[in-house]
């Protein structure tokens, strides 16, 4: 968002709480998942007990910088094959897709992701839902159409606007749990929209859902996928002083309470993107020995905006605000180790800049 171009983006947020989402929307979930078209075949997923987790968020540029990220992913991937990849949200930017049949999919995923192919486990972002400005997260029926398109590619996995997937089927090594917390995120709240508000039948489904999900998972690793994170270092800042605003509920609150509520201590990771950088933090007591992980720095860095990270000082295994990049997480019945990979954009050239066992 450019200070030359709009508004300032706090100036808008400050304001958008006396706006509304507009007309009455209507969402999917697990029991309404899209089919996948006939004559599409799904790259499938691993069947063995270790998996190798390419996590990459904020990627959908289409620029050289989401090139130069995805040839440094191209090349780990040769070198170590990947079984599955997480797409931490704002998968098209600046506004999101018109329709599933928008060619922002081939020019902003497709093209770039030439070659990784294994299933993109697909999560929805603010710009994926925008309205008025972009990211504003204000017509979230526009991120229904990321859900439509999962009928017709062999790598983009969104079946629904919330699900999960346990890998291998049976006896899972993981269980990923992608929500959608965009209705509790968004800068222009639903307010005339009792669908999406926060206690309202998506939220209250989508929690119902997820409760008996994560009870009835037998998977060793639980990890949640958002696009918006529970605890973050960096300028967006943590769920309830999102963007160091107090007003609510733009501040994030409710996406607070719902991780407190439904996620934290029940998941050992949260990933997450929106924060353009990269970041490991520690678990907490408040987290309940959930960890938050955010890989959003796939095209775009908090270095190259108009603003300065207001950290919260959470206690960090690595961070970085500067340099593009992606992790990869690999788990196994015993362990899960992360690797993170920062890519130089004139060569797209990944180097490990970090490596630890996380459990």
């Amino acid at each position: 968002m450019s200070d030359r171009n709009m508004v300032g983006r706090r100036e808008f947020l400050a304001g958008a709480a006396t706006l509304a989402a507009g007309s009455t929307l209507v969402g999917r979930t697990p029991a309404q998942a899209v089919p996948v078209a006939e004559g599409t075949v799904k790259f499938p997923f691993p069947t063995g007990r270790r998996v190798r987790v390419l996590v990459t968020g904020d990627a959908g540029t289409g620029t050289r910088t989401q090139w130069a990220v995805a040839d440094a992913m191209r090349a780990f991937h040769d070198r170590e094959p990947i079984s599955v990849a997480l797409g931490l949200g704002d998968n098209i930017y600046e506004h999101g897709p018109d329709s599933a049949a928008d060619v922002q999919f081939a020019d902003k995923f497709e093209h770039p992701n030439a070659g990784l192919d294994f299933p993109w486990l697909m999560v929805l972002g603010n710009h994926d839902n925008s309205s008025v400005l972009a990211g504003d997260g204000g017509w979230l029926l526009r991120g229904n159409a990321e859900v439509e398109y999962h009928a017709n590619s062999p790598r983009w996995w969104m079946p629904s606007r919330y699900y999960s997937v346990r890998i291998p089927e049976h006896n899972p090594v993981v269980e990923f749990f992608v929500l959608d917390v965009n209705p509790l995120a968004a800068y222009v709240p639903p307010m005339f929209s009792p669908y999406w508000a926060a206690h309202g039948q998506f939220m209250n489904e989508q929690a119902a859902w997820l409760d008996r999900s994560l009870a009835e998972s037998t998977a060793t690793w639980k990890i949640a996928c958002t696009h918006h994170p529970y605890l973050n270092n960096g300028p967006h800042g943590d769920a309830g002083r999102y963007e160091g605003l107090s007003i609510e509920p733009i501040n994030g609150v409710h996406v607070q309470r719902f991780f407190e509520d439904h996620v934290i201590g029940r998941c050992q990771f949260i990933v997450s993107g929106h924060d353009h950088s990269l970041q490991v933090l520690e678990p907490t007591v408040t987290s309940k020995g959930t960890r938050q992980i955010v890989s959003g720095a796939a095209a775009k860095t908090v270095g190259a905006e108009p603003r300065i990270t207001a950290s919260a000082g959470h206690a960090a295994l690595f961070e970085n605000y500067h340099e593009l990049g992606f992790m990869v997480l690999e788990l196994t019945e015993d362990a899960v180790d992360l690797r993170v990979h920062t890519v130089d954009v004139t060569t797209g050239a990944g180097t490990e800049a970090f490596r630890r066992r996380l459990a």
